[in-house]
C-alpha cells in the first residue's frame, strides 16, 4: 500500500514539475524569443548566443544547463537535487518540440514591450508552480549557488546579479532599446517573483497565553493540521506563571487563527489573551529562472 501511495506521489509530481516545465518553455519560446530581449535567464543568454552560433535555442540551452549541471555538481556537490536536473533536461526538451511544432513563429503581439509583459506574466506561472514544489528551474539558479559558495554573496543579490549580466548581454547584438527592455524585464521579473511568489511563503511565528490553551491546541491542531509547542511562561511584572503556546502558521493559517482567538479566548485574562507575533521566512531560496 506504501509503495502504490509512493508511486501514485511521484507520478503526481512528475506530472506537475513537466506542466510547470511547459508553461515556462512556452513563455520562452512564444514571447520572449520574438522580442530579442535576454530577460534573467540562461534562455536569454540562448537567445544572445544563437547569433553567433549555428544551433537553435533549444541545443543552446540544453549545452547550458547540462555544463552548469555539470561545473554545480563538482563545485557544490549534491545541492542540486533529481528535480533540479529533471527540470533542467526538460526545458530545452520542450524547447526542442516547438521548435518542430511552431518553426519560424513571429511575435504574437507585434510588439516587442508586450511580448517581453507577456512572458514574465506566463514564466511567473511557472516559476511559482516550481517553486511550490520546491523544484528549480536550473540555470541562473546553479550559478547563484556558485557565486554563493566562493563569493560568499547572499543568493538574492547573486541571482540579482547573474540576472542583470545576461540583460545586459543583449548589448552584444541588439540595439538600445531591447538593452534597455531586457534591463527592465528582468527588474520587473524579479518584482513580480518577490512580491506574488516569494512572500506567500513567509510564515508567522505566533505566541499566545490563554488559560483557554487546551481549546486552542485542539484548533490548531485539528482544525488547522498544524504543530504547536507549550512552553512555561513566567511574567516579569509578576512573576505568575503561564503556559505559552507557539506555533508557526502560513497566511491563510494565520487568518483562521486570528478569527478563532476573538471568538473563544477573549478576555481570558484580567487584560485579555496575549499574542505574539513574529514573521518567519521559511521559504526555500529563490528559484532560478528559466
Amino acid at each position: 500500500m506504501n509503495r502504490q501511495h509512493s508511486w501514485s506521489s511521484l507520478i503526481k509530481e512528475t506530472v506537475i514539475l513537466t506542466a510547470a516545465v511547459a508553461i515556462i518553455a512556452a513563455a520562452v519560446y512564444f514571447f520572449l524569443l520574438p522580442s530579442h530581449a535576454s530577460v534573467s535567464s540562461i534562455s536569454g543568454l540562448g537567445i544572445v548566443l544563437s547569433n553567433f552560433i549555428p544551433l537553435p535555442l533549444s541545443a543552446i540551452t540544453m549545452i547550458l544547463n547540462v555544463v552548469l549541471l555539470i561545473i554545480g555538481f563538482f563545485t557544490c556537490g549534491r545541492e542540486f537535487g533529481a528535480k533540479t536536473v529533471y527540470t533542467s533536461v526538460m526545458l530545452p526538451l520542450f524547447l526542442g518540440l516547438f521548435e518542430k511544432a511552431f518553426p519560424a513563429i513571429g511575435s504574437l503581439t507585434d510588439s516587442q514591450e508586450l511580448d517581453v509583459l507577456c512572458y514574465i506574466l506566463v514564466v511567473s506561472i511557472g516559476l511559482s508552480i516550481l517553486f511550490n514544489r520546491n523544484a528549480s528551474s536550473g540555470g541562473l539558479d546553479i550559478v547563484a549557488k556558485i557565486m554563493n559558495k566562493y563569493l560568499h554573496m547572499d543568493l538574492g543579490q547573486a541571482m540579482s546579479l547573474s540576472g542583470m549580466c545576461v540583460a545586459l548581454s543583449a548589448a552584444l547584438v541588439y540595439d538600445k532599446k531591447t538593452v534597455v527592455l531586457s534591463i527592465l524585464g528582468t527588474y520587473f521579473n524579479g518584482i513580480i517573483l518577490d512580491h506574488f511568489i516569494f512572500s506567500h511563503n513567509v510564515k508567522r511565528r505566533v505566541c499566545i497565553i490563554t488559560k483557554k490553551e487546551e481549546a486552542l491546541r485542539r484548533f490548531i491542531v485539528e482544525d488547522l493540521h498544524s504543530g504547536a509547542t507549550i512552553y512555561e511562561a513566567i511574567g516579569a511584572y509578576n512573576l505568575e506563571k503561564h503556559n505559552e503556546i507557539i506555533t508557526i502558521v502560513d497566511k491563510s493559517e494565520y487568518q483562521k487563527l486570528m478569527n478563532y482567538i476573538p471568538a473563544h479566548c477573549k478576555g481570558t485574562f484580567h487584560d485579555g489573551t496575549q499574542i505574539g507575533l513574529v514573521e518567519v521566512n521559511e521559504s526555500p531560496q529563490k528559484t532560478g529562472y528559466a
